[in-house]
């Protein structure tokens, strides 16, 4: 099975766990998808990741996070913004602001990936990946 849009797919793996209370969830691993899951790990979404051999192939095991008794989830949506049919760059000036700044945006650039706060500390823009709240 061929994958057109591998970071769309994590999304939706997490966000189909999430929705159905799993406690972990695995997913092909690439750099770009450990990046990703380290900004959720260093924002709090998730409780931890690592990376496994399965078969030959290395794979993200995302241990999710949830409130008391998993009656909340801390992971409330998971947005795809920029997709391979049309993809979204933000400059330094135009970063976008999750729910007001509650929310996370999870910007590709030449600093590699990192978040929306982290890019206008460090006056950067680039390709705006997914929103995070």
């Amino acid at each position: 099975m061929t994958l057109s849009d591998p970071i769309a797919d994590m999304l939706t793996r997490i966000r189909n766990a999430n929705t159905a209370k799993h406690d972990v969830v695995s997913i092909p691993s690439s750099r770009m998808k450990t990046a990703i899951a380290s900004i959720l790990l260093e924002e709090g979404y998730i409780r931890k990741y690592e990376l496994i051999e399965e078969g030959g192939f290395t794979v993200i095991r995302i241990t999710l996070k949830y409130g008391a008794d998993k009656k909340e989830r801390i992971i409330s949506g998971l947005k795809r913004i920029s997709k391979p049919g049309l993809r979204i760059y933000a400059g330094k000036e135009e970063l976008p602001r999750v729910l007001g700044g509650l929310g996370t945006a999870i910007i590709s650039t030449n600093q590699g990936v990192i978040t929306d706060k982290e890019a206008r500390r460090l006056g950067v823009g680039g390709e705006v990946l997914a929103f995070v709240w």
